[in-house]
């Protein structure tokens, strides 16, 4: 039987990441705001203040709190955008995640 397909797990670099992301400052300032964008005037959930340009978490954090708010959304300059009201979902989330400083 060959090593093709055979992947070795190491986890040395699992304490290194838990280590990463315990690191990022979740007691910053969190902003959350509905704003309204655009031609027609669609509604967006704005999320800075993160504390982390870390652009690796936050595509993580977008994926998990799109799918948390059942919505669309994007990553723009280290701000999660979200599609709709939002607001009250996403302070729900984060706290869940251990972001205290709403």
């Amino acid at each position: 039987m060959g090593k093709k397909n055979w992947i070795e797990f190491d986890n040395e670099e699992k304490a290194e990441e838990i280590a990463k992301v315990d690191t990022i400052n979740k007691r910053s300032k969190i902003n959350i705001s509905k704003l309204k964008k655009g031609k027609k005037g669609k509604t967006i959930t704005l999320i800075r203040g993160l504390g982390t340009e870390d652009e690796i978490f936050l595509k993580e954090l977008l994926k998990k709190i799109k799918i948390f708010c059942g919505t669309g959304g994007t990553l723009i300059d280290s701000n999660i955008q979200l599609q709709g009201d939002m607001v009250s979902k996403s302070i729900e989330f984060l706290r869940k995640e251990g972001f205290h400083n709403l």
